[in-house]
């Protein structure tokens, strides 16, 4: 009896949530020591730059490899039932990838804290169907979810690498979202409205304003694009049981909206659109998870992990969204209670759009040099493709929490657009370990 009596007073003093006037607090979050290794030097952190650099650029000859604590997370969830029917919810989520102009590596490294998710929540319980509300800074609904379409239940590729896998779509902003469900909440749709920005390729004809530097509360290092017209997303979703097979389904739109100024005093502005979705499967009911998921448009390069443009221009000024595809499959095995292994491939690809010099993927842009050190290598990225795989080994869990161990090996290769000089392929080998601790 005595150890039925400290075993229940261990777990209650362990308990993960705390209460304050009513109100149910629910911390969360994981510290992280986690290792990276690059064959090509990137100055990059535990998150890459999947545009990786070509020969030509000379640090790309050295290979790269840190340590870093930057990706460890602190989250509070706070809630409270007005009713029987009516929930309200807070979420905040931070990690430490921010680098303001003072942050560095020499001797302090100090990075600063930057915000992931924060964002509330009202959700009405209507017995077989529902509402739910959202506002604030949270993954896009274009972002996959494991269930249904509810905050905290995104789809996440399980890797080390915090920027992901090309072909995951995905952004976290600001924004306002409704959603509903039905059938016994297995058939849910949602609309939302979230922050615009447009990334632009890397030639703009000198007779248009595309951006503009940052103003009071803004990095001014920074430059912002002159958007006034929010994303619009729309997304359906169903869950199915087939035979003890849990099935997820989704499906989404996307409409953008994109502006300029030119110099002889009036705007250029034109429209983007995306449809995708995906699946995720349980092929074998806690063994092995399959995910497929897919995004095609114009003008949505930046809901793709690489960071491939959004638009374009002709020479006389005028805005051209840019067709791109992307793909991502993969495969999770659930080997043991403790230990998951995961392999994925993904890839975004862009169509040429040429316009005279300004264009993405000019005929006439010279690659010659690309894998010469100091060459010029002039050519816009058409394609960028990784596989990955890795594992996840719990090799604590009680009490007192759990502790993790991760390895990932991940190949990139990035194409450039056919020029003089070909279609050359860069690549990357690049190499992760992480070690994390989840107190609560």
């Amino acid at each position: 009896m005595d150890a039925k009596i400290a075993s229940a007073l261990a777990k209650e003093h362990h308990s993960d949530k705390f209460y304050y006037k009513g109100i149910t607090l629910t911390p969360g979050g994981f510290l992280e020591l986690a290792g990276v290794y690059r064959q090509h030097f990137e100055g990059t952190d535990v998150g890459s730059n999947l545009l990786i650099p070509f020969p030509n650029v000379r640090q790309s000859h050295v290979s790269e490899g840190r340590f870093s604590a930057r990706q460890s997370r602190i989250s509070l969830l706070a809630e409270g039932s007005v009713n029987a029917n009516t929930r309200l919810s807070a979420y905040g989520e931070i990690d430490f990838l921010g680098a303001a102009q003072t942050a560095n590596s020499v001797e302090s490294n100090s990075y600063n804290p930057r915000v992931r998710n924060l964002y509330v929540t009202i959700d009405w319980d209507r017995g077989d169907h529902g509402w739910h509300f959202l506002a604030g800074q949270s993954w896009s609904l274009a972002t996959m979810n494991a269930k249904g379409i509810t905050p905290r239940n995104e789809s996440l590729p399980p890797q080390i690498d915090a920027q992901f896998i090309p072909g995951f779509v995905w952004t976290r902003q600001p924004g306002v979202r409704l959603a509903a469900d039905f059938l016994d909440h297995t058939l849910w749709a949602a609309i939302s409205v979230e922050n615009p920005q447009t990334s632009f390729g890397r030639k703009t004809p000198p007779t248009v304003v595309a951006t503009a530097s940052g103003g009071a509360w803004f990095n001014a290092a920074n430059r912002l694009s002159l958007n006034h017209v929010p994303d619009v997303i729309g997304k359906l979703a169903y869950e199915a049981d087939l035979a003890g097979h849990g099935v997820h389904v989704e499906t989404f739109g996307m409409m953008r909206s994109f502006d300029a100024h030119l110099l002889t005093g009036s705007n250029a502005s034109a429209h983007g659109y995306g449809i995708g979705g995906g699946v995720e499967a349980q092929l074998l009911p806690g063994l092995l998870d399959a995910r497929l998921t897919g995004l095609h448009g114009t003008g949505v390069g930046r809901y793709g992990t690489s960071g491939l443009p959004d638009v374009t221009f002709s020479p006389d000024g005028k805005i051209h969204p840019i067709t791109e595809t992307a793909v991502l499959a993969g495969l999770t095995l659930h080997a043991t209670k403790g230990l998951d292994l995961y392999g994925f491939a993904g890839e975004e690809r862009q169509d040429r759009q040429p316009y005279e010099q300004i264009g993405l993927g000019n005929i006439g842009a010279d690659n010659n040099g690309c894998f010469t050190a100091g060459g010029i290598c002039a050519g816009d990225t058409h394609q960028v493709r990784q596989i990955t795989g890795g594992f996840w080994d719990k090799i604590y869990q009680g009490s007192f929490g759990q502790a993790e161990v991760g390895m990932q090996y991940s190949y990139t290769q990035r194409q450039l657009f056919a020029g003089a000089g070909g279609a050359p392929w860069a690549s990357q080998n690049m190499g992760f370990v992480s070690f994390r601790y989840y107190p609560f």
